[in-house]
């Protein structure tokens, strides 16, 4: 129940932060994608933000010998660039790019049940499926 509580706390702090930022606004990050058009550097700043936070505190989590709340650390356990990594990394950044969202900003959005919004949302969870069946995962 407690790691329930803290991560539907931090889902919400989450989903602030994706509004504060203008992540959340599809436009917005599709302008910051557009390099060769009307480029808007603002989402950079986010993301040298979240980086920075990254570079700071990981080395001191990944000290510990499990979360806070217990279990232990989900880290990757392959290294390698292989093709269903490459080809995984080409759908979501163009998907990323046509609708100007990703899984979170999409999730947070789906209260203004907006037709766009919606319909990517299925469209990830069909990928989620087809995923699913061609790797048996």
């Amino acid at each position: 129940m407690k790691e329930n509580s803290v991560s539907l706390i931090l889902g919400i702090l989450f989903g602030v932060g994706l509004g504060i930022a203008g992540m959340m606004d599809p436009v917005k990050v599709q302008g910051f994608l557009d390099a060769a058009g009307r480029w808007d550097p603002s989402l950079a700043l986010v993301m040298g933000g979240a980086l920075l936070v990254t570079f700071v505190t990981y080395p001191l989590i990944i000290k510990r010998t499990g979360p806070i709340l217990g279990g232990k650390f989900g880290l990757p356990t392959k290294s390698e660039i292989d093709k269903p990594l490459v080809i995984g990394a080409l759908l979501f950044g163009t998907g990323w790019a046509i609708s100007g969202l990703c899984p979170g900003p999409a999730l947070a959005n789906t209260l203004t049940l907006n037709t766009g919004v919606l319909v990517y949302l299925v469209m990830m969870f069909v990928g989620f499926w087809a995923h699913k069946a061609l790797f048996k995962a």
